[in-house]
């Protein structure tokens, strides 16, 4: 017997997740349709203008929002940021260092550190084991 290939298909909202953009501000076409895998190689090697101007100046769903300011998703949430924000509102943010960013950050350099910590930790005891 013969399978047949199918092409491999995603909500718009996936697609716009794998591609670091805020599915709102994704054009008509892209939100009402489906995206093949190809598609989204296509995407992702050959960025349309809209695409390009998105990730550049966004807005920017909140993962990417966090990443550009080094805090956590809950961090963001915590200091009352739950919607998306433009490159220009999160260079404000910086400029601002309201004192929960500045909070926030010191917590995820202190994830970071114990994380290495603990990553550094299980490495020792591993080759110890061997």
């Amino acid at each position: 017997m013969k399978s047949h290939a199918t092409a491999q298909t995603m909500k718009p909202a996936t697609a716009a997740k794998k591609l670091g953009v805020y599915l709102p501000a994704t054009p008509a076409e892209f939100q009402e349709g489906v995206v093949s895998r190809a598609e989204l190689n296509e995407l992702q090697v050959n960025p349309p203008e809209w695409l390009r101007a998105l990730r550049e100046t966004g807005p920017h769903p909140r993962p990417v929002v966090a990443a550009k300011l080094g805090v956590s998703i809950a961090g963001l949430a915590r200091g009352g940021v739950t919607e998306a924000l433009t490159t220009e509102q999160i260079d404000a943010l910086k400029d601002a260092a309201p004192e929960w960013l500045t909070k926030e950050r010191a917590t995820q350099a202190e994830v970071r550190k114990e994380t290495a910590r603990i990553k550094k930790r299980d490495a020792e005891r591993a080759a110890a084991e061997d």
